[in-house]
């Protein structure tokens, strides 16, 4: 299996592979726990990793799947449905800042601000969009005014909402925001994170943990932080999820690469055995 490495570095550009061999290297990278039961056509691909058709104007903000056959990419402006090998399927333009996005019963569900991200004076207008899963039209809109540095990223578990945005330096901690399926109630939930680039980007729920990935810069190191599901025993590593995780299993994740040229960027994702590397001592706690 095509891993990622713990460093958070972004990975070589693989070779060109026919999609028989590909798909043959998958089968037989797979644990053997998943040989003996029906495997989707999304987990045998993503254990070779999946490279998103096409260059895009904005860098990448999310992915999430529909757990069969259908991986959604979250380009800042275009939202993007391929198939399980990154050819494109439908695409649509969309307004600037489309985050990270989870796909729920048949819908995507997408973190938007129409403003300010990072502003002490909260001047955001956050919002989460909802599309059709089959064609991407879109279905609702629903305010979030609760996440008053930005809305940038969602997650769900548990039969709710998370979702997850920006932060003003000199704060010191997290706000995720928990909504039922109706975007109601907003409640509040602080996780003391320390200070981190620009809020959290991208939120997962795998059925034991959230994973939530944030952004790094020269003074400031790319961070993943994992809680419980009910947000507590929070563990913070060195780690880059900050463009995408997408939890497979509780075992192995894909997690998202995005390198942008001067107007032009492209995509990526891998598979990674998170869990597996911190009980093995690979990626520590900081």
């Amino acid at each position: 299996m095509a891993l990622l490495s713990g460093t958070g570095r972004q990975p070589r550009r693989a070779p060109s592979f026919s999609r028989r061999s590909l798909l043959s290297a998958a089968l037989a990278s797979l644990p053997l726990a998943a040989v003996g039961r029906e495997l989707t056509p999304l987990q045998i691909m993503a254990a070779s990793g999946v490279t998103l058709s096409g260059v895009y104007p904005g860098h990448l903000q999310g992915v999430c799947t529909n757990d069969r056959d259908s991986i959604y990419w979250s380009m800042t402006t275009n939202i993007v449905k391929t198939d399980v090998s990154g050819n494109v399927v439908r695409q649509i333009a969309v307004p600037s800042h489309h985050g990270d996005l989870c796909h729920v019963d048949g819908k995507v569900y997408v973190a938007v601000n129409l403003a300010l991200f990072n502003d002490p004076e909260k001047r955001s207008d956050s919002w989460v969009y909802v599309y059709d899963g089959d064609d991407l039209s879109l279905l609702a809109r629903h305010a979030v005014g609760e996440v008053v540095y930005g809305a940038g990223g969602i997650g769900f578990g548990d039969g709710r909402f998370i979702v997850v945005g920006g932060l003003p330096d000199g704060m010191g901690e997290n706000d995720v925001y928990d909504y039922d399926k109706d975007f109601r109630s907003g409640r509040r939930i602080v996780l003391k994170t320390g200070q981190t680039y620009k809020g959290i980007q991208t939120a997962a729920y795998n059925g034991a943990h959230w994973w939530f990935g944030c952004y790094g810069k020269p003074d400031f190191m790319e961070v993943l932080i994992r809680t419980d599901r009910a947000f507590g025993a929070i563990q913070l590593f060195a780690f880059d999820a900050s463009t995408g995780i997408v939890p497979l299993d509780r075992d192995t994740v894909l997690v998202a690469r995005s390198v942008c040229g001067k107007e032009s960027c492209v995509a990526r994702l891998a598979p990674a055995r998170l869990n597996a590397w911190i009980e093995t001592g690979r990626l520590k706690p900081m």
